[in-house]
């Protein structure tokens, strides 16, 4: 029988474990399971005396049960004897644990409790079974008289596996502790334990839901808790499945987040374990304030808390960015994290959890001491963290020499590093391709991480194929922050930042307000943008890029429309509801559908079409080599039907209705060759149709004309603006090259 009589502890002092250690006189018997606790139970449970059960009466208790959870071959021997021992003698064990802080246990899915309880003195009992074997399991008379005293004051913790819901009114809350397809119900000390059938289930995550009559002193109502199965974590990457370099995205945007000033990314090789064979791993380091034990484990758990005020500068909010990012890239991921007083480490991974019914996450913590490190007690007893190294060890390529070295680029200060293999496949290759550059080298022949396929995203309007910042990484992270800050380098080499408004010229600034709220837009033109034909808006939230050449207005529906004229906008203020809300999908690659960014588009094409009515949708006037003057106009032989020009000071108006080429202006004869327009030269004319009232205004005259060899450059910049005039229609048409002689 196993009697733990504990100290007055609180509830959070007891986290739900699968697993629980046997002890005798301290020394490891074996380990067991507990499918149906009916509380928070310790970690490790100490043999205090052996009884004889005919001395004690333990017919009035409610009843629970263990099976054996063998680690190795050694704990299902000791189960064996352990239980062969107990019915050879028919002896009750009497377990005495009073656990410390260093007992306490902080379950593989890193949960927490979400009530408070007080406990006072709860003692169990190991009854001996009907028949020993290493697979029988044995039932546990237990009294816990306050374990089910609970403050209904839902604690705001997170859980990776778990959901505790309120019951709202004045009832008190029972949480459900370990991660098992088992419901838990708090049974009376004067009712016997009705035991729980196994709810297992297959799906990804599944909500188990079972009833139990018991007779307490506070009716609690049915509680529901969710079971993660492992696959979910290969769901979790489906988030970036369009575009790869989302992931990356989402752990840029954590490093920016901790305050990092710079930032190293890239590919090497490592020998993997289980394979022998070199892998790629991608890695992500920086010197950000890195991560304690509460921190990480907000980053490992599934989801946490949504900030209720708004922080400008911060781009995380949604609690699923390093699971999302991380399990896009690759299958399995390392953490290493280190503050001015603690060091952690987490490991997020498909290969250890196959063939699980729950996710396990092994997190190790330590106090530092300067340079010296120890097990941080107070988060989880010493063997936990063995046992969670050794799985991390066994799993991962790191041994602790590996650990020991990669903690060494921490050079005494913080930061965290993230390290990622098994990357995802494009075929028979990785889906990302890596090139180291040259050396001292110039700029075009430094490294950088692209995407195997080369694929350009798909944007309405666009016809352009040469859209670096889809496929190249070291394009995507110089524009992926409105102020860059952080200096980061891919493959060894450092990014040259843009901020993109100041790379733009004849720059416009629109001030304007939707649905209330102020937005700044910067307009301009971008000569390498122009020569790649590409067009369109920058969207940035909390200074982060969401959408690049988003085309607006005229642009969607012509390539040439607005060639060229890039625009760059923070919507933070317009995306961000009052209440908490924000208007960007939980991948920050797109906005929702909704009312202000409706309004938004409809602002934009608007103000792109009168920037490039007003800047450059206009002919030029080639002032180099003009061949003629821009208010030239052409007249047509009513008998050779040869083409003639007429003077620039000649009023076309006064050219009789039928007009031959001895007439005035010309003065000529029909056989004279028939002037033609030089190649690349447009010569149309500035009178328009009803020019009447036009001809003494500010636009008679003017007109220019470029040639198209030299449509961009030099002459594009020395080019005069001119208001597009209506063209006059010509009396005659163009002859044929039969009547040309």
């Amino acid at each position: 029988m196993l009697y733990i009589s504990t100290e007055t502890r609180k509830l959070e002092d007891f986290v739900p474990m699968n697993s629980i250690l046997l002890r005798k006189d301290q020394k490891h018997i074996c380990h067991a399971r507990c499918p149906d606790p009916p509380a928070k139970l310790p970690l490790e449970w100490n043999i205090s005396t052996i009884l004889s059960k005919r001395k004690f009466d333990i017919s009035g208790l409610p009843e629970l049960s263990l099976q054996p959870d063998p680690k190795c071959v050694r704990d299902r021997e000791e189960w064996g004897r352990f239980l062969s021992f107990l019915h050879k003698h028919d002896m009750i064990e009497w377990y005495d644990s009073k656990p410390t802080l260093d007992e306490v246990s902080t379950s593989f899915m890193n949960f927490h409790p979400v009530a408070t309880a007080v406990f006072e003195q709860d003692r169990f009992y190991i009854l001996p079974p009907v028949e020993a074997s290493t697979s029988s399991l044995v039932r546990v008379a237990y009294n816990m008289p306050k374990a089910f005293s609970v403050d209904n004051h839902l604690k705001d913790r997170e859980s990776g596996s778990h959901l505790a819901e309120g019951n709202g009114g004045s009832e008190p809350v029972v949480t459900r502790g370990p991660a098992s397809a088992a419901n838990l119900c708090p049974p009376s000390s004067a009712h016997k334990f009705s035991q729980v059938q196994d709810g297992v289930c297959n799906s990804t995550a599944e909500l188990c839901s079972k009833s139990h009559s018991h007779e307490v002193k506070d009716s609690l109502s049915q509680k529901n808790y969710v079971r993660v199965n492992p696959s979910y974590l290969r769901t979790l990457g489906q988030a970036h499945s369009g575009w790869i370099f989302g992931g990356i995205a989402e752990l840029v945007d954590n490093s920016r987040d901790a305050k990092a000033t710079k930032m190293d990314i890239f590919i090497d090789m490592i020998k993997l374990k289980n394979s022998g064979k070199d892998e790629p791993m991608l890695s992500f380091i920086d010197d950000g304030h890195g991560m304690g034990y509460e921190e990480i484990l907000k980053m490992v758990s599934f989801g946490h808390k949504q900030p209720v005020g708004d922080v400008p500068d911060r781009i995380g909010r949604f609690g699923v960015g390093f699971k999302t990012g991380a399990m896009r890239l690759g299958s399995d991921a390392l953490v290493l994290t280190q503050t001015t007083n603690s060091r952690c480490i987490a490991f997020l991974s498909q290969a250890l959890n196959e063939g699980k019914e729950n996710i396990e996450i092994p997190i190790v913590s330590y106090h530092r001491y300067g340079q010296r490190m120890e097990v941080d007690t107070n988060v989880h007893p010493e063997a936990l963290a063995k046992y969670n190294l050794k799985a991390i060890q066994e799993f991962s390529p790191f041994n602790k020499y590996l650990i020991g070295e990669k903690a060494a680029l921490f050079s005494g200060g913080t930061g965290t590093q993230i390290y990622i293999w098994n990357l995802d496949k494009w075929g028979s290759d990785y889906c990302l391709q890596w090139c180291n550059g040259l050396k001292g080298g110039s700029s075009f022949h430094q490294g950088d991480i692209f995407i195997r396929s080369r694929r350009i995203r798909s944007r309405l309007g666009q016809i352009s194929h040469k859209v670096p910042l889809d496929y190249s990484l070291r394009s995507y992270l110089e524009l992926i922050f409105l102020v860059p800050r952080m200096k980061i380098s891919v493959q060894h080499a450092p990014v040259r930042s843009r901020p993109l408004g100041n790379f733009l010229t004849k720059t416009v600034i629109e001030n304007d307000c939707i649905l209330g709220k102020r937005v700044h837009l910067t307009l301009g033109f971008s000569q390498l943008e122009w020569e790649q034909a590409n067009s369109g808006i920058f969207l940035y939230w909390h200074g982060r890029l969401i959408e690049a050449y988003k085309r607006v207005g005229g642009m969607v529906h012509n390539a040439d429309v607005c060639r060229g004229v890039i625009g760059v906008i923070d919507v933070t203020d317009l995306m961000d509801d009052g209440d908490g809300r924000v208007w960007v999908h939980n991948n920050k690659q797109g906005f929702q559908d909704c009312e202000a960014y409706a309004h938004l588009e409809l602002w934009l094409g608007k103000k792109a079409d009168e920037y490039w009515d007003n800047n450059f949708d206009s002919l030029k006037l080639d002032k180099d080599n003009c061949l003629y003057k821009p208010d030239l106009e052409w007249v047509q032989c009513d008998k050779c039907r040869k083409w003639r020009m007429l003077p620039p000071d000649f009023d076309a108006r006064m050219l009789p209705p039928q007009w031959f080429c001895y007439m005035e202006p010309l003065k000529g004869q029909c056989a004279a060759p028939e002037q033609k327009m030089e190649s690349g030269v447009v010569t149309i004319s500035t009178k328009r149709s009803g020019y009447d009232c036009m001809k003494n205004g500010p636009y008679c005259g003017k007109l220019d004309v470029m040639k198209d060899s030299d449509a961009s450059g030099d002459n594009l910049a020395k080019s005069e603006d001119a208001k597009r005039p209506a063209l006059k229609r010509l009396r005659k048409g163009i002859p044929t090259a039969a009547e040309v002689k």
